[in-house]
């Protein structure tokens, strides 16, 4: 007897269909399992034989060939368990042989008493799945209200074996889990640190509000002590909210990294991630022996924030120089070839000097001016390029920091601000495709979008000269430019944007000059 049973695996953050073949002959006992599995899917075998047993269910005594087609595509994980199970119990009889099994999926690990256990990437399997033309799918409860935030197929939550067959057989019936979507952007709302918690430092949390208007990557200079963590833990709470595409694109990356908080099925924040400047290029960018998303694509639709940049060894930083520009990393290993998204925000902060206080008016720097330089030299130029942003921020006065007043604006104050920014931007690139923010801006569509009255295009051309710019840190002078006019909702470039913009990219001459 054969019977055929669907469930799903996972390859980067896309799933994909695979067939359980169940065959079983009555001529003898055997239990064998093909279809290129790793060793998680081989110990499948005596998770499943008691599984069975411990679910109310003898073990059938046949020869059962069990193949997980497409057989030359690696099966990793134990989220086939259930599928296994399913053809073995409809080969043993305790399944309705009338049953439809053809537009149903099932995913999930078995423990030795028959529960589900939960799985990773069960929204990218739901994807697949609903790709694919099933109309059902079977997950570990832990699972299911994260995959039912795909529309267009009912998902079910999966206690037990027992359960299930149950369900299958008519004799007690499971509800599909419902998401609400409503309730999910009543929660996607400013949390967290606020920017008013910040003291002084009105030019940073200025360069903050128009790196967040145009999507601008942003490095702070300054002495320990200016707040510059602080800026920069507070820059997800001034960021467009996530829509529901990008979270559930966000989502998916975490679920596939199994790093998704407890009781959360759908992100509704945008994700910050700070990795310690002691990492290796494979846990920044991804990689592994089955690859698997680096810190840049866990920033994916967020923030990524390198405190400390000259601490991280060089190899590590210029690893990020593609990603940057291609809001993608490709992995290749022998196994084949792996795509994450990466479209992140870049934050940096770094001190000026190893002692942390060179050009400090109040604190004295022991460093030598070759030291400095050394320092500063760990930061390779083409990365530096890519950062469209430098801003110093100054020692805090004690009058700023002892003041009881309130520390300026609120986050929700800001933010209002660069959502109308962000608005304007997309309306006037409503033409390009996966354009949504100035600082994906081309050469080609930068000077389409962005015109220069007179007086700016002369005033460019005179910082172009003296500070020797090279054409990308033009490119990124006028991307910045373009997104400070839209702040001021004004639909030409003029003279005070670019000024503003040549003085947020200048920092790189007083210290790589």
């Amino acid at each position: 007897m054969l019977s055929t049973v669907y469930s799903a695996g996972l390859f980067g953050i896309d799933g994909f269909i695979v067939s359980a073949e169940c065959n079983a002959r009555r001529d003898f006992s055997d239990f064998k399992l093909v279809g290129l599995p790793d060793l998680a899917v081989k110990e499948a075998q005596e998770r499943v034989r008691t599984a069975c047993d411990n679910s109310g269910y003898k073990f059938p005594p046949m020869a059962l060939m069990i193949n997980l087609a497409p057989a030359d595509r690696k099966k990793e994980g134990s989220g086939f368990d259930v599928a296994i199970l399913l053809g073995i119990l409809r080969s043993g009889g305790y399944l309705n042989p009338e049953l439809d099994l053809s537009k149903k999926c099932f995913v999930g690990e078995l423990s030795l008493s028959g529960k589900l256990r939960g799985v990773r990437g069960a929204l990218c399997m739901c994807v697949a799945a609903k790709d694919a033309g099933f109309t059902e799918l079977y997950l570990p409860a832990e699972n299911a209200a994260e995959a039912a935030a795909v529309s267009g197929i009912d998902v079910y939550a999966v206690e037990s074996m027992k359960s299930l067959v149950d369900h299958l057989n008519g004799t007690a019936k499971m509800e599909p889990v419902r998401f609400d979507e409503a309730g999910f952007f009543a929660n996607n709302a400013t949390r967290g640190p606020d920017f008013s918690d910040v003291r002084g430092q009105f030019m940073a949390k200025r360069a903050m509000e128009i790196a967040a208007a145009g999507g601008h990557n942003i490095l702070l200079i300054g002495p320990p002590g200016t707040g510059k963590s602080m800026l920069a833990k507070r820059m997800p709470s001034i960021l467009p909210p996530l829509t529901f595409e990008e979270a559930i694109e966000t989502t998916k990356i975490h679920s596939v990294s199994g790093i998704l908080p407890d009781g959360v099925s759908l992100l509704s924040t945008r994700p910050f991630r700070s990795p310690h400047h002691t990492m290796s290029a494979v846990s920044l960018v991804g990689g592994g022996v089955n690859p698997r998303p680096g810190e840049i694509s866990l920033a994916h639709n967020g923030v990524l924030f390198l405190d400390e940049l000259p601490e991280f060894p060089k190899t590590v930083t210029d690893s990020l120089r593609q990603p940057l520009e291609d809001g993608r990393v490709t992995i290749t290993r022998a196994g084949g070839r792996v795509t994450y998204p990466c479209s992140f925000m870049l934050v940096a902060a770094m001190n000026p000097c190893r002692c942390g206080y060179f050009g400090d008016e109040t604190h004295k720097c022991t460093c030598r001016p070759d030291e400095v330089r050394k320092y500063i030299s760990r930061i390779s130029g083409p990365l530096l390029d890519r950062i469209d942003i430098q801003i110093e921020l100054p020692t805090i006065s004690y009058e700023e920091l002892a003041s009881t007043a309130p520390g300026g604006e609120t986050s929700v104050e800001v933010r209002e601000r660069v959502v109308a920014a962000r608005r304007v931007a997309q309306e006037r690139m409503s033409a390009e495709r996966r354009i949504f923010c100035n600082a994906q801006l081309d050469s080609a569509t930068l000077r389409k979008y962005a015109k220069l009255d007179d007086g700016a295009y002369d005033l460019l051309k005179n910082a172009y000269e003296s500070l020797g710019l090279s054409a990308r840190g033009y490119d990124r002078t006028v991307r910045v430019a373009r997104t400070i006019a839209d702040l001021a909702g004004s639909e030409i470039i003029g003279v005070p944007h670019v000024a503003e913009a040549i003085q947020l990219r200048s920092l790189d001459r007083k210290y790589w000059g």
